[in-house]
């Protein structure tokens, strides 16, 4: 079934177009100080630390920056390379697929990702478009929550005397598993239209260039 055509039967309304608005110097002040101070840095080799204490001088230039790229719909190629580190999990370690490759973005990348973030999940909470039962990546949400709600469940179940059963699926590559397109797609459906929708596509075409 198409995606979209599936959708349209769930949901009764359409959703409004998102809220778009550009960069603000303050809002670029207060993702860097955000920002995890890490020795690891990426392919431009500029670790988080010096962005923290450059900030009283980069601010602006990079407000102007992020600007131009939110203005234009238009992801930075440079800033799509990111070394490529390969950690071992378990297995024979002759073998590709027992490694995790873990990628190292450029420091300046981060900042653009949480600015597209910080749109998408104010539209996303607003509308109510995650069902209640999504508990990974969102605020004031954990895996404590999820485990918790679930033996809620089964006690309640038990409790009334019925069976409980469980279901739990490992995926590999879950991310690398996605149709872009189909995502594109979605997006569309839930209001994510316009320069931002043109900017996640940019960000999401060729989307690594790796670097070992």
């Amino acid at each position: 079934m198409d995606p979209s055509k599936y959708l349209i039967t769930k949901f009764n309304n359409m959703f409004s177009r998102i809220n778009w608005k550009y960069a603000k110097t303050y809002e670029i002040n207060k993702i860097l100080k955000s920002l995890k101070t890490k020795i690891l840095y990426g392919y431009n080799k500029i670790p988080i630390k010096i962005l923290k204490l450059s900030a009283p001088f980069i601010t602006s230039p990079l407000t102007y920056i992020c600007y131009k790229s939110l203005s234009s719909g238009l992801f930075p190629e440079r800033l799509k390379y990111a070394i490529i580190k390969l950690v071992y999990k378990k297995g024979d370690k002759i073998l590709n697929t027992n490694y995790r490759p873990i990628s190292l973005l450029k420091s300046f990348s981060k900042i653009f990702k949480k600015l597209t973030y910080s749109r998408l999940y104010t539209h996303i909470c607003t509308n109510n478009i995650l069902a209640k039962e999504q508990y990974g990546f969102r605020i004031n949400s954990s895996t404590e929550a999820a485990s918790y709600d679930a033996i809620n469940e089964m006690l309640k179940a038990m409790n009334n005397r019925l069976s409980v059963g469980d279901i739990f699926c490992d995926l590999k590559k879950a991310f690398d598993c996605v149709n872009h397109e189909i995502l594109v797609d979605k997006l569309q459906f839930y209001g994510i239209k316009g320069k931002l929708l043109a900017l996640l596509h940019s960000y999401l075409r060729g989307r690594y260039k790796s670097t070992y």
